[in-house]
């Protein structure tokens, strides 16, 4: 299975919606807080090519954008092969 990682925010009803779809396919999530934390929301910037939206979400290491950019990418059949690995 990939490796997934996610920059979120409490409250985030985005955040929400992208981890209720990859849990629904059996992924782990490894979950960054960085609404609060200047240093990771840096990181989530540098890794992302500067956008500043949450969630932001990488699938081993490749940038796969927010929310609706995982949804659009699950509805064209591309999701499953990448969390193959």
């Amino acid at each position: 299975m990939a490796k997934v990682e996610m920059y979120t925010k409490m409250m985030c009803p985005f955040c929400v919606r992208a981890k209720k779809l990859l849990m629904s396919k059996g992924v782990d999530i490894i979950d960054i807080p960085a609404w609060m934390d200047g240093q990771k929301r840096a990181e989530m910037r540098e890794r992302s090519g500067g956008r500043n939206t949450f969630p932001q979400i990488f699938i081993d290491g490749k940038h796969i954008g927010g929310c609706d950019d995982l949804h659009a990418l699950d509805a064209k059949g591309g999701l499953d092969p990448l969390l193959a690995g």
